[in-house]
């Protein structure tokens, strides 16, 4: 396993993370996500993300239940929740966003589903329009001051936002600027983390981790031969997240996939999974990419994308290039 710094933070984390979302505390019993997450680790996955919002708590709670488990000593893994939407969908007041009340509330009940004394690293898991910055900056540097968190940071945040944390905190010693952010990054959703986050990266020492590296498994080649029916996406309720993967044009993207599918398969001999995680990160911006993982040859999948990520060459990354515009 290759480990990276968060930013410029002193912070370690694996090139791969173990993302909980939508299978540990939900489409996995615990005795198998026992033993994704123990194969994970053993293959050095040291970065685990979750969020309190995940399968209304429970992702947090199995994931507590494992770590106490397992017993590994706490300074060789690292655990990153979140905070926004809060749990059973409440739109009552203070039941979610940035607030300080609801931060202070939040990570006081995430720390105890996790049965943790602290979070390496607390989330904003979106931006809160009925916050002030200033408030949110003010109680996430509360929180690492307490030492209920290490480091705190934002997730789908604009640059201006981004911008105006670390305006806030530059000339004040007690406010904490945010050490990551963590955005949508694959093939098909590019532009944030290349030419608005990278900038920042460089200029004042933003850790980029990335979720979706595979868009919700299209890069995994799940629907090339269309999108069965007990898959999420022809569900109701999840029309936004099926345009979000297939865009505009279903087929056109369809087609595109089949392309890289072939590419990667013929050229290159690996599938298109390690082809399009291995092209994410290969960016030095990127200190680590979230996969999830419903059974422990999918850690062994997304693994080998470590070594091809270093032969990706300007031929290669050109004829990806290519493909992705190509057009019906």
């Amino acid at each position: 396993m290759e480990y990276r710094r968060l930013g410029k933070s002193g912070l370690q984390v694996s090139a791969l993370a173990l993302g909980t979302w939508s299978t540990i505390g939900e489409r996995l019993h615990l005795n198998e996500a026992k033993e994704v997450l123990k194969f994970a680790f053993e293959h050095g996955f040291n970065f685990f993300d979750t969020a309190d919002v995940y399968n209304n708590g429970q992702s947090e709670i199995s994931l507590g239940h494992l770590l106490n488990h397992f017993n590994w000593p706490r300074e060789e893994y690292v655990i990153s929740s979140k905070v926004f939407f809060g749990l059973n969908n409440s739109q009552k007041p203070n039941t979610y966003g940035l607030s300080r009340k609801h931060i202070y509330e939040a990570c006081d009940a995430s720390l105890k589903r996790l049965d943790l004394e602290y979070i390496d690293l607390y989330f904003c898991h979106r931006p809160d329009p009925n916050t002030p910055i200033v408030e949110t900056v003010q109680a996430m540097s509360d929180l690492v001051r307490t030492g209920k968190i290490l480091y705190w940071g934002t997730s789908e945040w604009t640059v201006p936002q981004l911008l105006e944390a670390y305006n806030i905190t530059a000339n004040n010693g007690y406010l904490i600027p945010p050490t990551s952010e963590q955005s949508q990054y694959n093939l098909f959703n590019r532009h944030k983390v290349e030419q608005e986050l990278t900038p920042l990266h460089y200029s004042h020492g933003l850790g980029i981790t990335v979720w979706s590296p595979l868009s919700s498994g299209l890069l995994a080649g799940r629907y090339n031969q269309g999108v069965p029916l007990n898959s999420r996406l022809p569900a109701q309720g999840y029309e936004e997240s099926r345009k979000e993967v297939f865009g505009e044009n279903e087929e056109q993207r369809v087609l595109v996939v089949n392309k890289l599918t072939n590419y990667a398969e013929k050229e290159l001999n690996i599938s298109i999974a390690e082809l399009a995680l291995a092209w994410c990160i290969r960016a030095p911006c990127v200190s680590s990419a979230i996969i999830g993982a419903s059974n422990p040859q999918h850690i062994i999948q997304n693994y080998k994308s470590l070594l091809f990520a270093k032969q990706l060459n300007e031929d290669v990354l050109k004829q990806i290039d290519d493909i992705i515009m190509f057009k019906i």
